[in-house]
């Protein structure tokens, strides 16, 4: 049945994460917050993600003034985060407590939407966050968006996602997203999934599409998926859209014009929004954070699964051990490792811990000769459930002996607040509750955003604080 579709901009969020390692600064959105909030966009994605860890370190920004100061400007418009689930906005398992405060505080602070998901897919590992999300979000009316990582293997079937997204609606799931986080659903795919979710899902629970240009497939996926009946699609405004962000806005509101989907965006009033933000990438172009690279079409990343982060991470890695010429046997490697470790979706933290092995593997010339951490990890479950068993032959050659476990992860963890918010308070860095959150995310990072945030208070060298190491 045709129907209005709903559009959530990423501008605030993942494209400039996906184009601009996520350097675009508060000051930089300020200008057109306003006109963004009589759009008529469903939500705006302005929080959670990798702007938490940016914020602080490259942007000497507090992340919590950041959204203060969306939700100032956005009075209409709901500010939608992105939440790692037991990962919070960090990349390790936090206990129960931090990830209830995280997500009081988010709600406190202005979000309204929150999009949680593992990178396992594993529902163990969004329990509490789902939990939180509808104890806190009540208040507000705030908005619980289970989301399922999309991927492709043996084991991830068009019923595969189907059961999942029926379990996070029994768990208390508003919207189910589709997060395709490297582009791998194909048009023809998507419109399969979408009706068949439409099928399975309550009316009430919205099926909300998120999905990149990186294959250039993007703008037919959102349209197939219009067809079968999706609710919300995720776009970005043209200046930082297509390549590894989304979509572009402008060309589906144009598209959907008239029609029974229109969306009912008029496309008058994006063009001095984008006109603002074209400049915005142009600025962060001439200071090295945007390579024009990221617009391009990839194919490649159909036939090696690697999302563009991941991709641009394996290069990086290969540089600094002056290996570059092996990138083509590390994108070789990259599904060999996954298969190995159960066909994980390539999605944080999971594709950095493929990713690494990966290179490990090539550059040591010999496979699983030496192991991270965090492979280790993965393969003893403490990440999570894995989608298929894992190849027995390695991991007897990973984990040496070592235990595996298959309970929940965070059920190893205690209760964590207290004991991080005295050592806060020891240090002289607290002056609200959120600052004990940011530290618990990354303790070096907020440690040297606290002293330059000291520095500046106390009206200290600019070029002193600017470094960020003015002792306390």
């Amino acid at each position: 049945m045709a129907k209005k579709v709903m559009i959530m901009d990423t501008i605030l969020r993942d494209a400039h994460q996906s184009h601009a390692a996520t350097r675009m600064r508060t000051e930089q959105m300020i200008p057109v917050l306003e006109q963004l909030d009589e759009v008529g966009y469903y939500s705006l994605e302005g929080w959670g993600g990798a702007t938490f860890d940016s914020c602080m370190r490259y942007l000497n920004e507090d992340p919590w003034e950041r959204l203060r100061t969306l939700r100032k400007y956005l009075k209409k418009t709901p500010i939608q985060m992105l939440l790692r689930g037991q990962n919070l906005l960090g990349y390790r398992n936090y206990a129960d407590d931090l990830v209830d405060k995280v997500v009081e505080k988010s709600f406190e602070n202005g979000v309204r939407v929150v999009r949680v998901f593992d990178a396992l897919n594993d529902p163990r590992n969004i329990e509490s966050s789902m939990r939180a999300i509808k104890k806190y979000g009540g208040k507000y009316g705030g908005v619980c968006e289970a989301a399922i990582s999309y991927t492709t293997s043996p084991v991830h079937t068009l019923d595969y996602f189907v059961k999942l997204a029926k379990t996070y609606e029994d768990m208390g799931a508003d919207n189910i997203c589709i997060k395709d986080m490297a582009n791998l659903l194909l048009p023809f795919d998507a419109f399969a999934l979408v009706t068949a979710l439409k099928k399975q899902l309550r009316p009430e629970t919205k099926i909300h599409l998120h999905t990149h240009n990186t294959t250039g497939t993007g703008d037919m996926v959102n349209l197939m998926a219009i067809q079968a009946g999706v609710d919300i699609v995720d776009t970005a405004l043209s200046p930082l859209a297509n390549g590894t962000s989304q979509p572009a806005t402008e060309p589906l509101v144009a598209t959907l014009k008239g029609t029974d989907y229109d969306t009912g965006i008029e496309l008058e009033r994006l063009i001095p929004i984008a006109a603002h933000f074209k400049k915005v990438a142009q600025e962060l172009e001439k200071e090295g954070a945007l390579n024009p690279k990221v617009r391009l079409v990839d194919v490649n990343t159909l036939i090696y699964q690697v999302p563009g982060g991941m991709l641009s991470n394996l290069m990086n890695q290969l540089k600094k051990a002056g290996k570059e010429d092996k990138l083509p046997e590390v994108l070789a490697e990259v599904p060999n490792v996954r298969a190995d470790c159960g066909y994980p979706p390539l999605v944080t933290p999971s594709s950095q811990i493929v990713g690494t092995q990966a290179v490990m593997n090539v550059v040591m010339g010999e496979r699983y000769k030496m192991v991270t951490k965090e492979t280790r990890d993965l393969f003893a479950g403490k990440y999570g459930q894995l989608p298929m068993p894992v190849n027995e032959e390695v991991a007897e050659k990973v984990l040496k002996g070592e235990k595996r476990i298959t309970y929940r992860p965070a059920d190893d963890l205690e209760p964590e607040y207290e004991k991080i918010k005295a050592e806060v308070v020891s240090k002289g860095f607290y002056t609200q509750e959120e600052d004990v959150l940011s530290y618990a995310s990354f303790p070096e990072v907020a440690e040297n955003f606290f002293k330059w945030r000291k520095a500046r208070n106390q009206s200290v060298d600019s070029d002193l604080a600017k470094s960020g190491v003015y002792p306390v």
